[in-house]
């Protein structure tokens, strides 16, 4: 192959094998350069390694032989096909194919030697049909590629096929790459890590993964590379941190102030143990010049609001702005009217931004929030519009952080001079997790419910109970208690068997539920809509409320006792709980039901079982994680952390704590990377992990 570049950081099309077109097809699957190619791996691999004997041969074997040819024809019919005659000396084997018939005559020649794989059949004799096949040439030694061992098996798609990046193609290409390139890859981790760790080298990992001599071979090569991943993932985390820890140019808020005393003293209820420690450990980061980067974890329910309004207040004491953004406009307005109902007495005023308000109304309250007549702003995306200017933020809460992105998250930032930042989620972490997700961010948990908090008694039924759970539901509210009932969909569709939040609604109202108010909402809905109904719904003016999941964050109704889900063996345990928070908000006994039809997977049954044997979030968090993988908590996009193409952050833990002590270490004996041992590693991270850098802080 006469490739005319040199380095594996050409353009893809420079190599005279692909040209333009092709190239455009393999950018389109993420390979631009020579280098991604490397990286692009195989989906699976297929057992070749077997060479046998033609005499030796049964019925049915999959095999590899290394025979000569010794003839070919075609052969007319009432189904044409080519034949091509082999042997290896112990017996004679035919090869059949039935398509593309002239170019096979003009493929092989008589007296070359093939390897050929494939599954044996008898009829007239031993046969292959359209077996796999290397030219070993005259004197059988050429390569194999294709038979004979470990083969790959490689994504492809339509285009890419009809350009000849089969797996077939995949594999020509790649064996070419690893015989002219191997030797420019630059190693990335220090040799005193591979060494350690007792890693193989990258370049031989690179072509092992792809031709691997043997099931151990490929092992080792897939361990090297998910290391690779873990490390720089974790690199990134522990330069952020460290990054984190050293910056004191942040506010430093000096004083606690009497209004905050005041709002403590006069609450209506103690705070629990976990919420006065964890008042203190976000205290003791604002009054340090570091800027504060905390994550606040606590289960639904656990009181997290009251500590971020601490917070707040704590701010506005030292004379800052705080903004608190949440991920609806339903959270933001209860969060308004919750936080301003409490700070109004003592002085601190607190403005609401959101969408759906009208031109004059935003105007105004953007110059209240300009000239620092506000001094707590809540809202939703709208914080983050061009036109919103604080006049002295100190610091951003971002509520439910996993419902914005990274970039979201940072824009808020950036409308202060590094304000001090509290990200808070009521979805439980798994522990597992925390390290890659979270691992730049000090952590704090709220793992105690207020007092007098009854837990939610959940059961689950299958629908041939439904008639039942109705009726019990109604007897619930006829005793003055209010519901939810959640469905899946929207609308019915004719490819879906799930009850539909829409349908449901109008037959309820009109037949079991007549006697009684019933509201809809969901997330087809307009703002106002959602706001008028649930508003109603808060103000008892509705007793029913049939919602789709749209009603799974934040929404607080303290008389709501009852939550009944639909086809709950389609929910994660994760969201099933997130949903169940919405009752037992308050000291009287509540119930989450959950109703599931048809026969149960093995998975849905257990999913179930949990969610009716405890209430625990984080255990709920941990057996999701086990049963669904990391998903929806490792969403990398929303983390701005890198993808993963090989390593599981799950299966592959004890690996990730190997790679972050690693990654960790090198971070605090040399911030910059600029040791001589360290030079792979430091290329490797700027060309590849920089532009992720500055955002991954932001959690």
């Amino acid at each position: 192959m006469k490739e005319a570049v040199s380095s594996i950081y050409s353009p893809i099309d420079k190599l005279e094998t692909v040209g333009p077109k092709r190239a455009a097809e393999l950018n389109k699957v993420g390979v631009f350069q020579i280098s991604d190619l490397f990286y692009y791996l195989p989906r699976r691999y297929l057992d070749r390694s077997y060479i046998g004997k033609i005499a030796s041969l049964k019925d049915g074997q999959e095999t590899t032989i290394i025979a000569r040819v010794v003839n070919s024809e075609l052969r007319r019919g009432r189904r044409n096909r080519f034949h091509l005659y082999v042997t290896d000396g112990t017996s004679y084997l035919t090869c059949v194919w039935f398509s593309k018939l002239t170019f096979w005559l003009r493929v092989f020649k008589t007296g070359e030697w093939l390897a050929l794989s494939g599954k044996v059949t008898r009829f007239e004799g031993l046969q292959m049909i359209h077996p796999e096949f290397d030219r070993l040439g005259e004197n059988a030694e050429g390569e194999l590629v294709h038979t004979g061992k470990i083969i790959p098996l490689y994504p492809s798609t339509e285009a890419l096929t009809k350009s000849g990046f089969d797996s077939r193609g995949f594999r020509r290409l790649i064996i070419k790459l690893i015989h002219n390139y191997k030797d420019k890859i630059e190693e990335t981790i220090p040799a005193d890590i591979i060494t350690r760790r007792q890693l193989m080298p990258l370049a031989d990992a690179l072509a092992k993964i792809h031709f691997p001599d043997n099931w151990e071979i490929l092992y080792q090569a897939r361990e090297r590379l998910k290391f690779d991943e873990l490390f720089f993932m974790e690199l990134l985390i522990a330069l952020r941190k460290k990054h984190n820890h050293t910056d004191s140019g942040g506010i430093r808020f000096s004083k606690v102030g009497d209004r905050v005393k005041t709002l403590i003293d006069n609450l209506p209820f103690e705070l629990t143990g976990a919420q006065k420690r964890v008042i203190r450990e976000i205290y003791t980061d604002m009054k340090s010049s570091r800027p504060m980067n905390r994550l606040l974890q606590g289960d639904v329910g656990s009181g997290k609001t009251m500590v971020a309004l601490v917070a707040m207040l704590i701010a506005v004491e030292n004379g800052y702005q705080a903004a608190l953004m949440a991920p609806t406009e339903i959270l933001a307005e209860q969060h308004y009217y919750s936080i301003g109902k409490t700070l109004q007495p003592i002085g601190v005023n607190t403005v609401l931004l959101i969408g759906a308000q009208n031109k004059a109304e935003r105007e105004k309250i953007l110059d209240v929030i300009a000239t620092h007549q506000a001094d707590i702003v809540i809202g939703t995306h709208a914080l983050i519009q061009d036109n919103v200017e604080f006049n002295n933020l100190g610091l951003v809460i971002i509520d439910e952080q996993h419902r914005f992105g990274v970039i979201q998250r940072a824009r808020l930032r950036e409308k202060g001079l590094k304000p001090d930042v509290l990200v808070m989620t009521a979805t439980p972490i798994p522990r597992t997790l925390s390290l890659t997700v979270y691992g730049d961010l000090d952590v704090s948990i709220l793992d105690e419910m207020p007092h007098g908090r009854k837990p939610v008694l959940t059961k689950w039924r299958s629908n041939r109970q439904r008639s039942k759970v109705y009726h019990f539901l109604r007897d619930q509210v006829a005793a003055g208690k209010q519901a939810f009932i959640v469905f899946p969909l929207v609308e019915e569709t004719e490819k879906s068997d799930l009850k539909a939040a829409t349908d449901s609604y109008e037959k309820m109202r009109n037949s079991f539920f007549r006697d009684y108010s019933v509201g809809l909402v969901h997330g087809r809905m307009k703002s106002t809509e959602k706001e008028s109904v649930m508003s109603a719904f808060k103000n008892g003016q509705i007793q029913i409320l049939v919602s789709t999941t749209v009603i799974e964050v934040g929404v607080d109704v303290p008389n709501a006792t009852i939550i009944v889900i639909e086809h709950a063996e389609r929910f994660g345990l994760t969201q099933l709980h997130q949903l169940r928070g919405r009752v037992g908000r308050g000291d009287r006994q509540s119930y989450c039901i959950l109703i599931a039809y048809g026969e149960l997977s093995a998975e849905a049954q257990k999913r179930l079982d949990t969610m009716a044997a405890t209430t625990d979030g984080f255990k709920l968090a941990e057996i999701d994680l086990e049963l669904r993988g990391p998903g929806e908590f490792f969403g990398t996009k929303q983390h701005g952390l890198p993808d993963l193409r090989i390593a599981d952050v799950v299966a592959d833990i004890k690996l990730l704590r190997t790679a972050r002590k690693d990654a960790f270490n090198l971070v605090a004996n040399d911030l910059q990377l600029a040791a001589e041992g360290a030079t792979g590693t430091r290329h490797h991270f700027i060309k590849n992990y920089r532009d992720k850098y500055d955002l991954a802080w932001v959690a």
